[in-house]
């Protein structure tokens, strides 16, 4: 199974930068979006089912034209969850669950701390989504979460270490949060199999920052360790300029 998780930065526009045709050469068999700025009212739900993926799941924020999180497949899920359950998370529409048989895979949208009162936000909701992960795992431990975590997890993961520590996505106590998670049973799929510094899935809109790479990689597809033998590439698409992120993919054996 191929999973592909890529933050959109608004679906109506990827789609305008040819998200579509992309979409449908990359084949993948799970796509997990984030920030899709849309409600399913707003798309031409036909597009998706012609490009392959029938199965569509789409969980926006209350505010309209701001976060959200969708799931499409090409095969069709024994179970979707829309959100978790937590008033705060789910108004902003951040999490969706698709389960596969034994396996779940979770499109997560983390907030930015762009402020100091989103940055309190931000902080809350990595505490609360840990307690809810931690619940989760017992009854379906074999967990993908693929998303945009706004988290830069080492120095090795942005494009200037020193001079962005004291910036969100870089903080240290958001990074010791994502080591947390990491350690509580999960996998960083794309460190597990490349080690090479400058590898970004974000880059800013400023200064030219994607061509002269000064970039950050926040997007992971984190998976559980249950199904470590079963991992078989991971691997990070900065060709696809839908977005100023870009996509990145794991695959595991069925």
């Amino acid at each position: 199974m191929t999973i592909i998780s890529y933050n959109v930065n608004g679906i109506r526009a990827a789609i305008r930068k040819g998200f579509l045709d992309w979409l449908q050469q990359a084949n993948p068999d799970v796509v997990l979006i984030q920030e899709i700025k849309a409600t399913p009212e707003q798309l031409d739900l036909e597009v998706f089912e012609k490009a392959g993926y029938p199965y569509q799941y789409w969980y926006p924020a209350t505010k309209k034209g701001y976060s959200g999180v969708a799931i499409l497949s090409k095969t069709k899920p024994d179970h979707v969850e829309y959100g978790t359950g937590i008033d705060y998370m789910d108004y902003e529409g951040r999490v969706i669950r698709a389960d596969f048989g034994e396996l779940s895979v979770m499109s997560l949208y983390l907030p930015s701390g762009t402020n100091t009162a989103r940055l309190d936000f931000k902080f809350k909701f990595m505490e609360d989504f840990q307690y809810y992960i931690d619940e989760l795992k017992n009854s379906r431990p074999n967990l993908i979460i693929g998303g945009d975590y706004n988290i830069c997890h080492e120095a090795i993961d942005i494009h200037d270490p020193v001079r962005l520590k004291n910036t969100s996505g870089f903080l240290p106590e958001e990074r010791q949060w994502i080591d947390r998670l990491m350690q509580s049973g999960f996998i960083d799929s794309f460190r597990h199999f490349n080690e090479e510094p400058d590898q970004y899935s974000w880059w800013s809109y400023r200064a030219n920052a994607r061509n002269n790479n000064k970039g950050w990689r926040i997007d992971y597809n984190l998976v559980a360790a249950p199904l470590k033998d079963r991992l078989k590439r991971a691997v990070i698409l900065p060709e696809a300029y839908h977005s100023d992120h870009c996509p990145v993919l794991v695959e595991i054996e069925k």
